[in-house]
């Protein structure tokens, strides 16, 4: 855990790439646990100079008036200490409670940077849909930065991230393994990864199988399926198919809002802690 000491914040702040699925972890998780916060999204590489002042590399980070936290884990671990016990998202069972970090950590090391790399190795090379992907309601001069960087950060992507057609390759061969041993799992009669409740074990898995399998409840505004290129549209197709795609998407749609979210969807912005 990376915790830096700040002068008190009014009010939580996540900083976001908004598209980034380890960002709709944390999003998701302060969503469901009912906690406030403001999102504060940033155009890549722009938002280091934000994250560096808490001490952190890249995003998520959550501002809150104990200190910076700059890991969707521990942002989870810090909104679960302080919920309500009826939303927390680990079991008190020492038991149940360690399988569902090492669930979090197969999912965070793995699952995560193997959609990473495959999303990215489909945009990246894509001026105009990148820039779709990034710039979604930001300023007229970051979409000028943007102009004048995109060749410098493609290539950080694409080396960073090893966003090439290889890459993108070994990473579907990797999501298929997790999502085939996942399904083993499910193939048992369990409606959920560890006991019988929602933890942070099912929201990691679904959050960041979503470059995958673009659910409809994901919280940002993600390209319509069918304004995507039918190669892409249909790796998400076969991955919705999978017993592993459709509990995540069952996940998404029984639990991304909370019961109060819901009931008051269209005050969302007010109720739901984005603002």
């Amino acid at each position: 855990m990376n915790l830096t000491p700040i002068s008190s914040p009014s009010v939580n702040r996540l900083i976001t790439i908004g598209v980034s699925h380890y960002c709709e972890k944390a999003r998701w998780a302060l969503d469901w646990l009912e906690i406030p916060y403001v999102e504060e999204r940033r155009v890549p590489p722009f938002h280091r100079s934000i994250t560096r002042r808490y001490g952190g590399s890249g995003v998520p980070v959550l501002v809150t008036k104990n200190g910076a936290y700059t890991d969707s884990t521990d942002i989870l671990h810090y909104g679960d200490a302080i919920a309500s016990n009826k939303r927390r998202l680990y079991p008190a069972d020492p038991q149940l409670r360690c399988h569902v970090n090492d669930l979090e950590t197969w999912f965070d090391v793995r699952l995560g940077v193997a959609t990473r790399c495959w999303g990215y190795a489909q945009v990246i090379d894509d001026r105009q849909r990148i820039k779709q992907v990034w710039l979604q309601q930001r300023s007229g001069l970051e979409k000028l930065a943007f102009e004048l960087t995109y060749p410098y950060l493609r290539r950080k992507v694409r080396d960073g991230y090893a966003a090439t057609p290889e890459g993108a390759a070994r990473s579907i061969l990797k999501i298929q393994q997790i999502f085939d041993e996942v399904g083993k799992w499910l193939e048992r009669g369990q409606s959920y990864l560890v006991g019988d409740r929602f933890t942070a074990a099912d929201l990691t898995f679904a959050a960041l199988a979503a470059p995958v399998l673009f659910p409809p409840e994901y919280g940002f505004q993600l390209t319509s399926m069918n304004q995507l290129p039918d190669k892409i549209a249909a790796i998400i197709q076969s991955f919705r198919e999978t017993t592993a795609g459709d509990y995540a998407l069952r996940i998404y749609r029984e639990h991304r809002y909370s019961p109060r979210e819901k009931l008051h969807k269209g005050q969302f912005e007010l109720v739901g802690g984005r603002r």
